[in-house]
């Protein structure tokens, strides 16, 4: 049997346009792209923890808005856009940051208003389209999983998906730092 190592998870290739030379998994948009991919990853076998990077929106007002300028570790994932019960899924691996929040996962790029309002009310600071599957699955397979988030835009009205494009590659840097001082 191989050694067991951690794996580096990134949604986009744009989240990890700035880790070039590093080894990673790409695993695409969604929360069936973000399953499968994970599960042939982790059938292999060798990987003893799953550290995912990207960006989120922000969903919180007022003293619940988070910075878009912080790498925050989430501690706490729900489904936005699932109308059956479904358990807040902690992730199992050791918390490192003061920087916390809760994430809410959906598969829709969520840029409106009252959309933002409802997924505040499930508890949730940030929004993403991958992360309650990457825990769901490492659950379920009892591997660790660490997941850092550092916001992209508010997801509002006002956010659009030319917006994420340019910004994307200034916040891979942002990780790309953040990974390098924390991480590696």
């Amino acid at each position: 049997m191989s050694e067991r190592h951690p794996l580096l998870v990134f949604a986009h290739s744009d989240e990890a346009s700035a880790f070039e030379g590093v080894p990673h998994l790409v695993t695409g948009v969604g929360k069936v792209n973000a399953a499968v991919s994970l599960a042939a990853a982790l059938r292999e076998g060798s990987i003893d923890r799953v550290i995912v990077l990207g960006t989120a929106g922000v969903v919180g007002e007022g003293a619940d808005r988070l910075s878009l300028d912080t790498v925050y570790q989430v501690t706490g994932l729900v489904q936005h856009d699932f109308s059956l019960p479904s358990p807040t899924i902690a992730p199992a691996g050791e918390v490192l940051l003061e920087e916390t929040a809760t994430m809410a996962t959906g598969d829709q790029f969520v840029k409106d208003d009252a959309q933002r309002t409802h997924i505040a009310g499930l508890g949730a600071q940030l929004v993403d389209m991958e992360g309650y599957a990457y825990a769901s699955l490492c659950e379920r397979l009892g591997v660790s999983l660490q997941i850092f988030k550092i916001p992209s835009d508010f997801a509002d009205s006002s956010t659009t998906d030319e917006e994420w494009d340019e910004i994307v590659f200034a916040k891979s840097r942002q990780l790309r730092a953040f990974w390098e001082d924390r991480l590696n």
